[in-house]
């Protein structure tokens, strides 16, 4: 523990590095105006931090925070998730039921251009659970297993997806248009394959690498969201109904090796167990606002009971 410009650094081996005010009064974006060098250095350090008891930063105020460290906040596009915009490219956590967790991932990383940067700001606690679990990206990597690894790294990934508006996002949702040829333009630039299986349902394949090196850092880093899509990623009846009723053609979504071969159940979870194995959870209050490098950290969510209200905001976008 040691002083820092009017906060206090906590930290203990394995957990999240968080800053508490020593001054009550402060506001968060004043304090990470004064201490902006010292976070970016700490961040690509350990990957996150977390900023707690400061007054609590409306959505407005959250905005500007984030905009300390990077000028302009990013459109969700290529969307994978369902979100609501409640500001400008602020947007709520994924409004997926409450009795669902959402597997560890890092934002984007199915897409050609990704957040370097996420925030997170919690506006309402839930009541029980709603943990937003993180993992060290650097860590999975050197710790998964050498024949996982080496089957991802020279396969990498393919992600499939049918977007058909039934039974998740549509086309018009995901790409946020409602003219198939700028959907063709964005596939054709970002180096997605498509196919119309009709003017309601639109399929894409796209394979992308498995590891990653950060730009800063250069370390390599495990970053990819094949645990996330793949099939087996879903409560065990919801898959089989899946499969049944649609074939594994049109699964909402899936992934596979990048030449089209099967990912076994039982990699995935290889890698669902040391996510869990690896992750800080860490129970959210109230006004809490949490820093990660995207290509650093992942991120899921436990489920739970009651309200719950993560906004987020993302930015610098990094094009591979």
């Amino acid at each position: 523990m040691k002083s820092i410009g009017n906060s206090i650094l906590n930290y203990t081996a394995g957990s999240l590095y968080t800053y508490t005010p020593t001054d009550t009064e402060i506001k968060l974006n004043q304090w990470v105006t004064e201490n902006k060098k010292e976070l970016e250095e700490v961040l690509l350090q350990r990957g996150g931090v977390l900023f707690r008891n400061f007054p609590k930063a409306s959505i407005s105020e959250f905005s500007e925070i984030t905009q300390i460290f990077s000028s302009e906040l990013l459109e969700y596009k290529e969307r994978s998730t369902p979100r609501t915009e409640v500001q400008d490219n602020i947007y709520t956590s994924t409004e997926y039921p409450k009795d669902q967790c959402i597997p560890m991932h890092n934002e984007s990383s199915y897409s050609k251009v990704w957040p370097m940067k996420i925030w997170f700001s919690c506006q309402i606690n839930a009541e029980v659970g709603g943990e937003t679990p993180i993992a060290d990206s650097r860590e999975l990597l050197q710790k998964l297993d050498a024949s996982i690894k080496k089957q991802f790294i020279e396969k990498k990934v393919m992600y499939v997806r049918n977007f058909d508006g039934i039974l998740d996002l549509s086309w018009q949702n995901v790409f946020q248009t409602e003219d198939q040829k700028i959907v063709e333009q964005y596939c054709q630039k970002n180096g997605i394959a498509f196919e119309w299986i009709s003017k309601d349902h639109l399929r894409t394949r796209t394979v992308r690498d498995s590891v990653a090196i950060h730009p800063l850092t250069k370390e390599k880093v495990w970053f990819n969201q094949a645990n996330l899509f793949h099939v087996s990623s879903l409560p065990l009846e919801a898959r089989e109904w899946l499969i049944e009723e649609r074939g594994y053609d049109n699964l909402p979504r899936n992934t596979y090796f990048g030449d089209g071969s099967t990912i076994p159940d039982s990699l995935i979870d290889e890698i669902q167990g040391l996510y869990e194995e690896i992750s800080i959870v860490f129970p959210w209050q109230e006004g809490d606002v949490l820093m990660l490098d995207n290509m650093l950290m992942a991120h899921g969510r436990k489920t739970f009971k009651g309200d719950r209200k993560i906004v987020v905001g993302m930015a610098e976008p990094y094009n591979v």
